[in-house]
């Protein structure tokens, strides 16, 4: 494997690259300024379909822009806020099933933290780990609350669930023992168990791109 050689490049001698490889820069001064607030590797992922095959000789073809490669970029951080805000409904209304309805049909508000809850022990003990991770550096006020006021080791599955990422608790759901417990949970968006894991992982990492800025 070979040595990381290539050195840091300025917005202007960025600009200048780009241009000698056949883009089209109809304002150098406010391409130099978008690279310097966009950050040139972030933006190369919409200069990269304007390129010519193979992709690798960094070549633009004929008529490629950086207007181009800003429409694209744009278009993809305002389709990236609206995924964000719909997804952020699904998201509430599946914690909001998973620890309703497992609460309601175990009567065990800890169920969360309870090995006899799921089948699978290495799983429930993977989970368990991200779980304690979350509670050690959460300074949630409700969190903060229940480790003043009571004994328990654990928060009821409620509060653990407003602070646990939603790949995790998917990974909860998914190690439920009880099958009847996650079709219910399934059947309260109208869909059987197999559908609801396949789209709830399909969401869980849309969600992780629009919230880590990612290309949608």
């Amino acid at each position: 494997m070979a040595h990381y050689t290539k050195t840091y490049s300025s917005p202007a001698q960025l600009v200048t690259l780009l241009q000698s490889r056949g883009l089209h820069v109809e304002n150098v001064a406010r391409t130099e300024n978008y690279l310097r607030h966009i950050g040139y590797y972030r933006f190369s992922a919409y200069l990269y379909p304007l390129l010519t095959t193979p992709k690798e000789n960094h070549i633009f073809k004929p008529g490629a822009t950086f207007n181009q490669a800003l429409d694209m970029y744009r278009f993809d951080r305002h389709l990236r806020l609206l995924m964000f805000n719909e997804i952020e409904k699904i998201e509430i209304g599946v914690r909001s099933a998973i620890v309703n309805i497992t609460s309601r049909e175990t009567g065990n508000p800890f169920w969360m933290t309870d090995p006899t809850c799921f089948y699978d022990t290495s799983t429930f003990a993977k989970t368990k780990q991200l779980i304690d991770v979350e509670l050690a550096k959460s300074r949630e006020d409700f969190i903060e609350h229940f480790r003043n006021t009571y004994s328990d080791s654990y928060p009821p599955s409620w509060m653990l669930a407003e602070i646990l990422p939603l790949g995790v608790l998917t990974r909860i759901y998914d190690n439920i023992k009880s099958n009847q417990i996650r079709k219910k949970i399934a059947q309260e968006f109208s869909l059987g168990v197999p559908v609801f894991n396949s789209w709830m992982t399909i969401i869980t990492v849309a969600r992780n791109n629009c919230g880590h800025h990612a290309r949608v």
